[in-house]
């Protein structure tokens, strides 16, 4: 990947924390880190893959990014502008240029709007002066760019298939010709053949469009295939970022050797002899993280060191970063 392309988005110290009640009378809230310290760049036309467990911080750090959640602390930069210092009206322009594709095809569509008032809503409120016809035009032509019939224009969401539905969230981001967009588990609910197809498709619309992606997963093979860089995260925490091909060749740290050791490969006989390592108990409670290094306790290698610092991220053969005291040894 060319490193000398333009940076798009620039994420520094991102925290989200949420105040959680205690149920308890006189009893102080807890705070729940929900991500907690996360940097990172996307560049123009980059796929930016965040993997980690369930529960690790992921959709709320692509909430965070398009500002549908505001941070604690930290600063999200779009062209070097931070978002957080942009008045109301320059914050609504900017929107046009950041997108998101949610987890559930159907739940995301408004069951009461047809497709084509779906896909057109954005054009409506960005772009007011449109007539009806240039709208209409605008939606058919991206309905054939994803795959929809422009003839089921007048169609509503219940008869499509999940599949399709997931087709018209994308024809939706992608009508006003956005710069870069958050996909937020977006092939999760899917059956796997379909989500082969949905990856391509958003691989095709990013090389005809020049799209930067946010391709948020549980699910390393797809991660693996999508995207340029891969984030590594846990409890709110950045564990390891690098080059997609690096951290598939030789991980760094413990968590990235363990998610990646559960990826099945196709050969049985690879599959057979390859190393497995295997995670011990459940993610900890984001109300009440290990001391120092959040992975600790479920760590192989922790030492007491590791229940004493929290560590910090440091770089690796220049091209990659990882949090953790032992990577060296």
């Amino acid at each position: 990947m060319n490193t000398s392309q333009e940076v798009l988005l620039d994420v520094k110290d991102l925290k989200v924390h949420f105040s959680i009640p205690s149920g308890q009378l006189f009893k102080k809230p807890g705070l729940l880190k929900a991500v907690d310290g996360v940097s990172f760049q996307v560049k123009a036309g980059e796929t930016l893959g965040v993997v980690g467990e369930s529960g690790c911080g992921k959709s709320t750090l692509g909430r965070a990014v398009l500002r549908l959640l505001k941070p604690t602390d930290g600063q999200v930069a779009w062209f070097g502008k931070e978002m957080g210092d942009m008045k109301s009206e320059e914050l609504r322009n900017v929107r046009s240029d950041l997108q998101v594709i949610f987890q559930d095809p159907l739940a995301s569509l408004d069951p009461r709007m047809t497709i084509g008032q779906i896909i057109g809503e954005p054009l409506i409120t960005h772009y007011p002066k449109l007539s009806k016809a240039e709208v209409k035009e605008k939606v058919k032509a991206m309905m054939a760019k994803v795959g929809l019939l422009p003839d089921q224009v007048n169609r509503y969401p219940h008869e499509f298939s999940g599949g399709q539905c997931q087709r018209i969230g994308i024809a939706r981001a992608m009508i006003l010709e956005p710069k870069l967009i958050v996909c937020d588990e977006a092939v999760s609910a899917l059956d796997v053949s379909i989500q082969a197809q949905i990856v391509n498709l958003l691989m095709g619309l990013q090389k005809e469009f020049g799209l930067s992606l946010i391709f948020i997963s549980h699910n390393l093979s797809i991660v693996r295939h999508i995207s340029h860089r891969i984030m590594v995260l846990y409890l709110g925490r950045m564990m390891e970022v690098a080059d997609r091909d690096a951290i598939y060749a030789k991980p760094l740290h413990p968590y990235t050797k363990a998610l990646i050791s559960a990826v099945p490969i196709p050969d049985p006989e690879i599959e057979r002899n390859k190393e497995h390592v295997a995670l011990k108990g459940d993610l900890p409670s984001p109300l009440n993280p290990p001391s120092g290094c959040v992975f600790r306790t479920r760590c192989p290698f922790a030492k007491d060191i590791c229940a004493a610092e929290v560590p910090a991220l440091k770089s690796y053969a220049g091209d990659r970063e990882a949090a953790c005291h032992f990577i060296e040894e």
